[in-house]
């Protein structure tokens, strides 16, 4: 996180750059907290669920999230592109979540998402559009 100018959001921190956003998501995921992860996104945000709907709201949000959060592993993140103009990014991550998970059941969940976030007048940049398996065809009806 070195160099990424990062300020605080109560004990985890949001980027003020484009490129800092990935290491913000990572301590907010990795906190396993839902509160501090919910943080981390926009008040109206919008996420893709597993079976490609959206889910608008933090309340919706949270309930996309428990079953990650359920597994008791880290994420990983490595962004392969990150775009910016001056508030908005388009950020196109690809993930995992692997290792031993807290039913003792071995998880591999991997990705590759296409998600959005825009700097707020605060200057610090949230979420508002996750698709975690954005690359992902789910349907093609």
């Amino acid at each position: 996180m070195k160099g990424h100018h990062l300020a605080e959001c109560q004990t985890y921190n949001l980027s003020t750059t484009p490129e800092g956003i990935v290491d913000s998501l990572l301590n907010h995921f990795n906190s396993r907290d839902m509160e501090t992860m919910l943080g981390f996104y926009e008040e109206d945000a919008v996420i893709i669920s597993t079976s490609g709907e959206p889910r608008r709201g933090k309340k919706e949000i949270a309930h996309e999230l428990q079953q990650s959060f359920g597994f008791g592993l880290p994420i990983k993140i490595t962004g392969r592109n990150i775009y910016s103009t001056d508030n908005l990014a388009v950020l196109v991550l690809d993930w995992k979540i692997v290792g031993t998970g807290n039913n003792g059941e071995k998880v591999y969940i991997k990705g590759t998402s296409s998600d959005y976030a825009k700097k707020g007048p605060d200057g610090y940049w949230r979420c508002w559009f996750g698709n975690p398996f954005g690359v992902q065809v789910r349907s093609l009806s």
